[in-house]
C-alpha cells in the first residue's frame, strides 16, 4: 500500500486540508470503489456487480461530479445537475441488468449567501461523517434493509453491523426504481472534520473506534491511513475507501492568502498503487 497524499487549498472564505485512499480489501481482487477528492468536491461510489460492473458503474457516478472541480465554490443548482447526471450516467449504462448500480456519498462546498456551506448528498450506503468539538455525528441516513430495521425497532443499532443482510441496499444509482438522493446544507465552520467512506470500512470499523482516531490523529493523510488499516486489519472482505477533510480556517483575510497553493487529486487514486 502506497504512502497517502495530503493536500491542502486556501480559497478566501475557508482553506481545507484533506486525503483520500482506497483499497480493494483482503478478499477481492477488483476494486469497485472509486473516489474523487478536489476542492470542492469530495464524493465516493461503491459499485454493485453485474453486467453492468460495478467498477464501471461507480466511474460514471464520481464522473459527473468532475465538472464542478475548480478554485472557486460550487453553487447549488451545480451541484443538483450533477447528481441529476450522475442518475442518468449510471441508469444508462445498466440498462438490462437490475444489479448493476453504485452508491454515491459525500459533500460539496457551495456558496450560500457568500458563506462556504457543506451540501451533503448520500444514496445508498456508504457514509458521511462530521467530527467536531469531540463528537462523531453520522449525517447521511443508510438506505439498507438493515437501517430499515432499526429504525421500526425490529434490530438493534449494535447488532446492524453483523446482520445477514446488512449488504443489502434500497436505494442506488441505476438500480431499481429511481428514488432522489438524500441532502443536507450544514455551514462549514473551522475544527470541523468530515469523513467520506464506503461500508468497506464501516462494516469493519465501528463509530466508537472512529471518533478516537479522528480525536488523536490530527493529520488527514494520517488518519485516512489509520481507518484504511484497521480495515485491513479487521479481515476487510470487501473494498474499503475513506475521505478525510479538514477546515483549518474559515473567511480568511486577504493577508493570510498570500503564501497559500492548491494541491489537487485530478482523478480517481490509481487502484494498482494502492494494493
Amino acid at each position: 500500500m502506497s504512502a497517502i497524499g495530503e493536500f491542502r487549498y486556501s480559497h478566501p472564505s475557508i482553506a481545507l486540508r484533506w486525503a483520500a485512499t482506497t483499497h480493494p480489501g483482503m478478499r477481492r481482487s477488483v476494486n469497485e470503489d472509486s473516489v474523487f477528492a478536489s476542492f470542492p468536491v469530495f464524493v465516493v461510489a461503491d459499485g454493485m456487480g453485474g453486467h453492468a460492473s460495478g467498477d464501471v458503474a461507480s466511474a460514471l457516478a464520481i464522473e459527473a461530479f468532475r465538472g464542478l472541480k475548480g478554485r472557486t465554490l460550487a453553487d447549488v443548482a451545480c451541484v443538483e445537475t450533477a447528481v441529476e447526471h450522475a442518475f442518468e450516467s449510471v441508469h444508462a449504462n445498466a440498462v438490462g441488468e437490475p444489479a448493476g448500480g453504485s452508491t454515491l456519498s459525500g459533500t460539496v462546498l457551495v456558496d450560500v449567501d457568500g458563506v462556504a456551506h457543506w451540501l451533503i448528498l448520500n444514496v445508498g450506503d456508504s457514509r458521511t461523517y462530521l467530527y467536531e468539538q469531540g463528537r462523531l455525528e453520522q449525517v447521511t441516513v443508510d438506505h439498507s434493509m438493515v437501517q430499515e430495521l432499526v429504525e421500526t425497532g425490529a434490530l438493534r443499532r449494535a447488532d446492524a453491523r453483523r446482520h445477514p443482510n446488512r449488504n443489502v441496499i434500497t436505494r442506488a444509482l441505476g438500480a431499481g426504481e429511481r428514488q432522489p438522493a438524500d441532502v443536507w446544507l450544514r455551514p462549514a465552520e473551522r475544527g470541523q472534520r468530515l469523513v467520506v467512506c464506503s461500508d468497506g470500512l464501516t462494516g469493519e470499523v465501528d463509530d466508537h473506534e472512529i471518533a478516537e482516531l479522528l480525536g488523536d490523529v490530527s493529520s488527514p493523510a494520517a488518519v485516512a491511513a489509520l481507518l484504511l488499516r484497521r480495515a485491513l486489519d479487521a479481515g476487510a472482505p470487501d473494498n474499503v475507501t475513506v475521505v478525510v477533510v479538514d477546515v483549518d480556517a474559515v473567511a480568511l483575510a486577504d493577508e493570510e492568502l498570500h503564501d497559500t497553493h492548491a494541491h489537487t487529486i485530478d482523478d480517481t487514486i490509481p487502484r494498482e498503487a494502492l494494493r
